[in-house]
């Protein structure tokens, strides 16, 4: 058997992961996300696989990010009738975030066509809502380190990776005439010692590895990230405005709220309402409470009911357009926290149209804004940025939390990389800008006498001849 590997995604970028595994004719696809960012990458969403999607037998998920899962409707949308596979809380998770992402899709395609800024006379959702749930049907929930066949020769094994909730790295078993290979895709690795999130599942052997290096060219100490939170409240309160946070529904926003209502249980900083403005925040923060073997965070089980922090009474959840749209009056000092995290769509550019020029507000970033994206434009510094077709002006006040990443730094990526005592035949740097996964490569050289390779999109690598 012959077994290849083609890079769809993830290479020269830190979105759209798509791995097509081929064994001989057998065709795996692992990861389906969504090209993010920049207009030339999102463009690769509209121009199709350059691959025979009746062809995939198995597409298996590692977790539910958009850059990770949010092809999927498209891909079932273009004739993909086989099995998709993931953890058991990805299979809750995923649903929830394709379902938004295709309302979202929906919602700009219909703005842009009633304000008329869009090239196209009617211009379309790449996916609609009625092809996310199309997707369900063929999600698999598998357990952690359960051994699940793929065909008659493969198996894939899931282990936590500790980014967000059912986060893993898949760990597939080739099974040839001659002798078995086993290929690990790190997926997106979260930190070790992480306050919330379990620690990331190691591997101590492997003969390839797909690993990401999102933060492969430097360290992000957590540490301090309470006080640096305090101390950016503080000094919201003094200027008597709002801070907005925009803030990833899974993972980063159950992450702030975890820290916020630690300064305040310690009474580092003053029982200021919160509030969390996004509909699949609150069906994720559900979903934590239900699945605590992925986390730390205490939950117990009250008259039927799953509590914790996130049920705290100065936590306000917006389940509706009429209580977000009202956040916009509160002149108060108070914190919304909103999706998306990079501020490419969601509720949090509504926030931000009405308070970037405000000079008493403050917009915090706490983690990483790719290339492109209007909150990378506003953390360099740019004038205004264009949101529903006009140009806003930036005059509030423009901070950053850093620590706060679900993602490892280098010394934890190295330390995963580490724990696999022989070293892989074939190692690919993917899901990184491209002087970070190059730096990464040669940082993994000089520490492991790693060989890495840092694969091009579309490119098509060799990775075990007659096995």
């Amino acid at each position: 058997m012959n077994v290849s590997i083609k890079f769809l995604g993830a290479a020269g970028s830190v979105t759209g992961s798509k791995y097509l595994l081929r064994l001989d004719e057998e065709q795996i696809l692992v990861d389906c996300g969504l090209f993010q960012g920049h207009k030339e990458l999102r463009l690769r969403n509209w121009a199709g696989l350059p691959i025979d999607i009746s062809s995939i037998g198995t597409v298996i998920i590692t977790h539910a990010h958009i850059d990770h899962c949010g092809y999927l409707p498209r891909l079932v949308k273009d004739g993909f009738k086989g099995k998709i596979l993931c953890t058991r809380a990805t299979a809750e998770l995923m649903p929830i975030m394709l379902k938004d992402a295709a309302r979202l899709q929906e919602e700009e395609a219909d703005f842009a066509y009633r304000q008329g800024y869009s090239r196209h006379s009617k211009p379309e959702p790449l996916f609609t809502v009625e092809d996310a749930e199309a997707v369900k049907n063929l999600i698999h929930g598998i357990e952690l380190h359960h051994n699940c066949p793929i065909g008659k020769r493969a198996s894939i094994e899931f282990f936590k990776s500790g980014h967000i909730l059912g986060a893993s790295s898949a760990q597939i078993t080739l099974l040839g005439e001659r002798q078995s290979k086993k290929i690990v895709f790190s997926g997106d690795i979260g930190r070790f010692n992480d306050p919330v999130m379990s620690d990331p599942e190691m591997f101590d052997q492997a003969d390839a590895v797909v690993m990401e290096s999102t933060y492969g060219d430097r360290n992000n100490p957590s540490e301090k990230v309470g006080e640096e939170l305090a101390a950016v409240i503080h000094d919201a309160l003094l200027r008597g405005g709002p801070i907005i946070i925009p803030a990833f529904a899974v993972g980063r926003t159950q992450v702030l709220l975890f820290h916020l209502q630690k300064l305040i249980s310690n009474k580092e900083i003053p029982e200021l309402p919160v509030f969390v403005d996004s509909p699949m925040a609150i069906s994720v923060t559900n979903l934590y409470e239900r699945h605590p073997e992925w986390h730390k965070i205490e939950v117990v089980k009250d008259h039927n009911e799953l509590i914790s922090i996130f049920d705290s009474a100065n936590i306000h959840y917006c389940n509706t357009s009429q209580s977000s749209k009202a956040l916009n009056n509160l002149k108060k000092p108070c914190i919304i926290i909103s999706a998306s995290g990079m501020c490419t769509g969601g509720r949090i550019l509504h926030h931000l149209f009405h308070r970037l020029p405000d000079p008493s507000a403050t917009i915090l970033f706490t983690g990483y804004q790719a290339a492109g994206t209007r909150g990378r434009d506003i953390l360099e510094g740019t004038p205004s940025i264009k949101i529903f077709g006009q140009y806003v002006g930036i005059r509030c006040q423009v901070r950053v939390v850093n620590g706060l990443s679900a993602h490892a730094d280098q010394t934890e990526l190295l330390k995963w990389a580490g724990a696999i005592k022989k070293g892989p035949k074939k190692v690919f740097i993917t899901h990184g800008e491209p002087s970070v996964a190059k730096g990464f490569a040669d940082f993994l050289k000089q520490k492991l006498g790693w060989d890495p390779m840092i694969p091009e999109y579309q490119e098509t690598c060799l990775l075990f001849e007659g096995i």
